[in-house]
């Protein structure tokens, strides 16, 4: 099932219109192009996508709030 990419934990409206808009639907497109592919995509579209949207991005395919992210991996 190809769930569309708001449902995606730690996403809110602005985060995911901006996916959809870069091409990014679903979180299995997502997951196919990685949390760093997604947020280079989005942010030559959108100049003021911010770090934060690469943690939520990263940490919803964890399953995870983007805080629980360890520094390591920010």
């Amino acid at each position: 099932m190809r769930l569309p990419i708001e449902t995606l934990p730690n996403l809110g409206p602005k985060s995911g219109h901006w996916l959809r808009e870069a091409g990014i639907t679903t979180i299995a497109e997502l997951e196919r192009l990685g949390a760093v592919v997604a947020f280079r995509i989005v942010k030559r579209r959108q100049p003021t996508a911010s770090l934060n949207l690469l943690w939520a991005l990263a940490a919803g395919l964890e399953g995870k709030d983007w805080r629980e992210l360890e520094e390591i991996t920010k």
